[in-house]
């Protein structure tokens, strides 16, 4: 019987599930700051010990992966709605089957003796640099699929802010150059004109400041989190609830998004 090695198990199961969290990320375009990505996989490394135990059976490990998913998801992303956490679980635990089903066929085909499969998880003992490379190819071509899938954003669209008793209306301009987020939520910002909310003194407890790079500037922006934010597309009259952080620049007449947004 192998040898299996705790600390090998836990760095090996760390690793892929970073490389699954920034999977899922990269297909459900959901933030993820590295930290939480850093924690969510140190705890998600954890359910990796069940490979030591004796055979579960399918049902149980059914629900223990799903228990699993749920629970990194929440660690690494957040709570930001059921529909953001549904869509995020179901990423995951789809990269996870994917993976895992990519890996049991090897090991059904070949029985090689550098691998053990049980109870849904695996270890391996070979060289860390052919992992990181098969993974690397893997999130490469995730990479490719869903640059292919967001090019065809287009139209014109408005943005509707409700803030306390306010709703502002503003054309909204998808922009790829905006990558602003808040560093704290990991929420994307969209950046519109300070002079189109007043007097913002009148919801000071909502104001902080953040970061911003641009070409030929930089400095701290204002940024506030609304009630509710609202993509129009004008074309087809569909609208988008979104869930980002409303920045207040200067001389902006248009409200300027990342067009990620309108795909998470």
């Amino acid at each position: 019987m192998q040898t299996v090695y705790a600390d090998v198990l836990i760095i090996l199961n760390i690793y892929v599930n970073f490389f699954l969290l920034r999977t899922t990320a990269r297909v459900t375009h959901s933030p993820l700051r590295t930290f939480r990505c850093i924690a969510a996989s140190v705890y998600g490394s954890l359910f990796s010990l069940t490979i030591l135990l004796p055979s579960l059976g399918t049902p149980i490990n059914i629900a223990i992966k799903a228990a699993a998913a749920v629970t990194v998801v929440l660690a690494g992303f957040g709570f930001h709605g059921m529909k953001r956490l549904i869509a995020d679980t179901f990423a995951f635990f789809v990269s996870n089957f994917i993976l895992a089903g990519t890996v049991y066929a090897v090991y059904s085909w070949f029985r090689p003796d550098f691998m053990r499969f049980n109870n849904t998880y695996f270890y391996i003992d070979f060289s860390l640099i052919i992992l990181i490379i098969t993974t690397s190819a893997m999130y490469l071509a995730v990479c490719i699929v869903r640059y292919f899938l967001d090019r065809d954003i287009s139209g014109d669209y408005r943005i509707i802010i409700k803030y306390g008793r306010h709703i502002v209306s503003i054309k909204g301009i998808p922009d790829t150059g905006n990558v602003l987020t808040d560093c704290f939520t990991g929420c994307p910002v969209v950046i519109c004109d300070k002079e189109k909310f007043g007097n913002i003194s009148e919801f000071p407890k909502r104001i902080r400041l953040i970061p911003f790079t641009t070409v030929s500037n930089s400095g701290l922006m204002p940024v506030f989190r609304p009630d509710e934010v609202l993509i129009e597309n004008l074309t087809d009259h569909s609208r988008k609830k979104a869930d980002v952080l409303v920045g207040l620049g200067n001389n902006t007449d248009n409200a300027v998004f990342d067009p990620k947004i309108l795909k998470i």
